[in-house]
């Protein structure tokens, strides 16, 4: 096991380290420390998610955050102790929501950072250090490592934590789940997910250029910046057709020529990603057949952006997405088809444009699955309600005094 932050005293001592208050001065002054040097330098401004972390530990984001979950109800609010996290390997900067949020509930926190050495969570490492020097009294609370899938030490981690987080999916939490928890400690553990973004044609018809190529830009974030890795990536484009004398083929055909044009300029791709893409497109069209349309909107025989229109939904149509570009789309005037995504109980984020009060019907039929309904360009944004869980109160516990 490697150390990327702290060191086995660290770790072997966490177990005795006392909890603090939620949102404790000291910690939201080393969170806000941690902002700065990822705002700051030339390195962490060449990547949007870094620039969004830095935005989210500033000292008023926080403060709104403390207005929203800080209850003053005459008991006393502690961290549970030590939170061991499981940070997926595809997301690069999961890990780090995952510890500041451990670290501003109160609690002493382990973290087992992506096995991939992403470039993004060396300069977030490096600006944890600063920070720590700065704070010293905050260095045993914080314990980055890296390994690999070795049983005897998730068997050690989860021996001492109060918390445990697995943000790696089915195969991940089966595996990390194989390590007992002490008696009293609890998992928050995070599934294999999807997300779905919807958008209304008369709405996008009424959109200026200006705005056209705003949305474009919102969904490119939402997707091509984590390779459609993430699971609140839309991976499913529902169009609602709604007519106002609009030609829906020409609304999709202008929507993803204006990504195209970010699409081309900015998306480095790799020849692997295209043999998945083709794979799982001769997969779709085995199983629907004259079902599934490939629409060359843009340029044909172009890996970078595939579109693959399908006639109906089913409630497996998760095993033909992909990522990297890749996208179905389905056309629908009644928002109630998506129903079906429930079945699988998978689907996490509904990405929108247009009418919020639209979809609100669809959550309010008991839909299953879905955990969060975003603007589109916004489904990446970090929140302490998460695939229906939430945070402070999982990292926290309440002492009642009467």
């Amino acid at each position: 096991m490697k150390y990327l932050l702290g060191d086995e005293t660290i770790l072997k001592d966490m177990p005795q380290i006392s909890p603090k208050e939620p949102f404790a001065l000291e910690v939201l002054e080393f969170c806000q420390e941690v902002s700065k040097e990822l705002l700051q330098t030339g390195q962490g401004k060449k990547y949007p998610d870094i620039v969004t972390l830095g935005f989210w530990l500033r000292k008023s984001s926080l403060e709104m955050l403390k207005k929203r979950f800080l209850i003053e109800d005459g008991g006393v609010r502690l961290g549970r102790g030590v939170i061991f996290h499981v940070a997926p390997s595809n997301v690069p900067v999961n890990f780090a929501y995952s510890l500041f949020s451990g670290m501003i509930c109160g609690n002493a926190n382990i973290v087992r950072v992506p096995s991939r050495e992403f470039r993004q969570v060396s300069i977030i490492i490096k600006a944890l250090g600063k920070a720590v020097n700065m704070y010293p009294t905050m260095a045993p609370y914080i314990c980055l490592v890296r390994y690999g899938h070795e049983q005897d030490i998730n068997d050690i981690l989860s021996s001492i934590c109060d918390v445990r987080v697995i943000w790696g999916g089915d195969v991940t939490i089966a595996q990390i789940r194989k390590s007992p928890l002490p008696p009293r400690a609890t998992d928050v553990s995070f599934a294999d997910r999807f997300s779905v973004a919807v958008i209304e044609t008369g709405g996008y018809a009424k959109l200026c250029n200006r705005e056209k190529g705003q949305l474009a830009r919102n969904f490119y974030n939402d997707t091509y910046l984590t390779d459609q890795n993430a699971c609140t990536s839309p991976k499913l484009v529902i169009w609602i057709d709604m007519p106002d004398n609009v030609n829906s083929n020409n609304i999709r055909k202008e929507f993803w020529s204006k990504l195209w044009e970010i699409v081309e300029r900015e998306y480095a791709f790799q020849d692997i990603q295209g043999v998945n893409k083709l794979t799982k497109k001769y997969l779709l069209a085995v199983e629907e057949g004259e079902n599934v349309k490939v629409n060359y909107w843009v340029k044909e025989a172009d890996n970078r952006l595939i579109c693959v229109e399908i006639a109906k939904l089913k409630d497996n149509i998760s095993l033909y997405f992909e990522n990297s570009g890749y996208f179905l789309e389905y056309v629908t005037k009644d928002i109630s088809d998506l129903i079906v995504l429930g079945k699988e109980k998978r689907c996490q984020t509904v990405g929108y444009f247009g009418d919020i009060e639209k979809i609100l019907p669809l959550i309010k039929k008991g839909i299953k699955g879905i955990d969060r309904v975003v603007p589109i360009g916004k489904t990446m944004d970090f929140d302490w309600f998460w695939d229906g869980y939430n945070l402070y109160e999982r990292f926290t516990r309440k002492v009642v005094v009467v």
